[in-house]
């Protein structure tokens, strides 16, 4: 079977790739049957030298491959027939702008595996890039406290190389003491944990943090069940939540009195109630200063995200009481990062992270017969229909919906 690593084409350029040179060469070591080439890009992380250097071939057509890997959508008329390609489709969702892209992947018979849909047979996700979104947004929301107070100034994520150069240069800074609430228990959440405690800021528990007043900056992570109640009064189990979100209302406001900095990196499904609504914003016992909000749902559970900021323009200003957006230096205004693609401002570390996974859960599916399901799961389309896990997209692709 022969791989191909693809170029990357969508707008904005995006420098991640499924696997660095490193990581390809772990891959060939390890089965050693596989053949691989990587489509020449001059916008890669990675030079094409680097992986010539590490013995591969480097091309300009990739058609002769029968895998095909890549990142982000792949444009339309980029999509090579009659193959296998991994990608993020953003098609699950019945996206309306990928709409067409799904119709394309079935008339040119593509077998479609989106990274988003690689998961264990209990649904948990295999693949994926939050932990850099995590140890990106929690930077980038340090770097706004300094920006919006003039304290300090923080380089952008995407100047530095690494996770190291950015723990770095929050470590060379004074942070203001700050209470800071973490949502959250996944990847996310994990990666912005992280940067908390490599600047040495102190975990406290729920009932500390909201009792107690600190000498310096600490921070409280919390999961669903902390920041929601069941409207009976009953206490179950998260499961209950997942299962039955209607039966709950928030319970954020509690935190919300006395948390300076928010960093939202939990995973919001339909039905849940909201964190925070525009009507709780404008409380005046509301002492949330400074979001950084990961997950980044827009005009949902977090009010004041009420758009996606990009990385060239990461950070803007909610006021409460006009609910719109304003210069985030104002007087009174919520400080918002939001910038819906973070990995991409860690590249090098981001592809490393994924070929990791890639290569532990993905690749050895293709030559075990895909035992444990990988790669049944996660196909979306074959021979030019979609399979019946997918099944439910075929109004959005036929325009319906």
């Amino acid at each position: 079977m022969k791989f191909g690593i693809i170029k990357e084409r969508k707008n904005p350029p995006d420098r991640r790739v499924v696997f660095s040179p490193e990581k390809l060469t772990e891959f060939k070591a390890e089965f050693p049957e596989a053949e691989i080439e990587v489509e020449s890009s001059d916008i890669r992380v990675f030079s094409d030298e680097a992986y010539q250097l590490n013995g591969f071939k480097v091309v300009d057509d990739i058609s002769s491959c029968d895998v095909l890997l890549g990142v982000k959508e792949v444009p339309i008329d980029a999509l090579i027939p009659n193959k296998k390609y991994f990608f993020f489709s953003h098609t699950i969702k019945k996206q309306p702008y990928n709409r067409k892209l799904l119709k394309a992947i079935l008339d040119k018979n593509i077998e479609l595996y989106d990274h988003e849909v690689i998961i264990r047979a209990d649904g948990s996700r295999l693949i994926g890039f939050g932990r850099y979104a995590g140890i990106v947004g929690a930077y980038n929301g340090f770097r706004a406290i300094g920006l919006k107070n003039e304290s300090y100034n923080l380089p952008k994520a995407e100047t530095l190389p690494n996770q190291q150069a950015l723990i770095d240069e929050l470590n060379a800074i004074s942070i203001p003491k700050l209470k800071i609430l973490l949502t959250g228990s996944g990847k996310v959440a994990n990666g912005a944990k992280e940067m908390l405690d490599a600047t040495n800021t102190q975990e406290v528990s729920v009932d500390a943090y909201l009792s107690q007043e600190f000498d310096s900056s600490v921070y409280c992570m919390i999961d669903v069940l902390d920041y929601n109640k069941r409207k009976d009064g009953q206490v179950i189990d998260r499961y209950d939540f997942y299962n039955n979100p209607k039966q709950y209302e928030s319970d954020f406001m509690r935190f919300a009195k006395v948390t300076d900095f928010f960093i939202a990196g939990h995973f919001y499904g339909d039905g849940a109630p909201y964190l925070y609504t525009r009507e709780d914003a404008k409380k005046s016992d509301f002492n949330i200063q400074y979001v950084a909000d990961i997950s980044c749902d827009i005009n949902g559970p977090v009010a004041s995200t009420i758009k996606p900021s990009t990385i060239a323009d990461p950070i803007y200003g909610y006021d409460p009481i006009s609910e719109k957006e304003v210069n985030y230096k104002e007087q009174g205004a919520i400080t918002v990062m939001a910038v819906d693609n973070l990995p991409c401002e860690l590249p090098a570390d981001a592809s490393e992270g994924f070929g990791d996974m890639f290569l532990q859960h993905v690749i050895p599916a293709f030559f075990n017969g895909d035992k444990d399901g990988i790669l049944a799961r996660a196909k979306m389309t074959e021979n030019g229909r979609l399979t019946d896990r997918f099944r439910y997209l075929q109004n959005y692709v036929d325009g319906k919906e």
